[in-house]
């Protein structure tokens, strides 16, 4: 069962990007890549103390295989992986959002002020 109420947000990656997130609000960054990003993930996973987590994509290749399956399958806390500025070949936005919430938005003309 998926909890109403929004625990928390935080952010995990690059530091350029953790200022970014804190800049919209979020109080709760980690400037921490590779290893270290990739435990920081685990810990505030399993703390419960978060709804959402959302991670650098450059931590992925770094958390272990099967804890990132339980990662892929879960929803609370739902925690999404975002590409730093300029790396490429990444998730895109249509497909992260069929991938998590099983909706294809590709053809709904979402920022499409026309």
């Amino acid at each position: 069962m998926i909890s109403s109420k929004l625990k928390g947000i935080a952010f995990i990656g690059e530091q350029e990007m953790a200022k970014g997130f804190r800049l919209v609000g979020i109080e709760e960054t980690f400037s921490l890549i590779e290893e270290k990003g990739a435990a920081k993930l685990v810990e505030i996973f399993e703390s419960g103390r978060f709804s959402v987590i959302i991670a650098s994509d450059s931590i992925r290749k770094y958390i272990d295989r099967r804890f990132l399956s339980k990662v892929d399958i879960t929803t609370e806390p739902l925690v999404v992986f975002l590409p730093f500025t300029g790396e490429s070949d990444q998730e895109s936005i249509e497909s992260l959002a069929k991938r998590i919430l099983g909706v294809d938005i590709g053809g709904a003309g979402i920022g499409n002020n026309s």
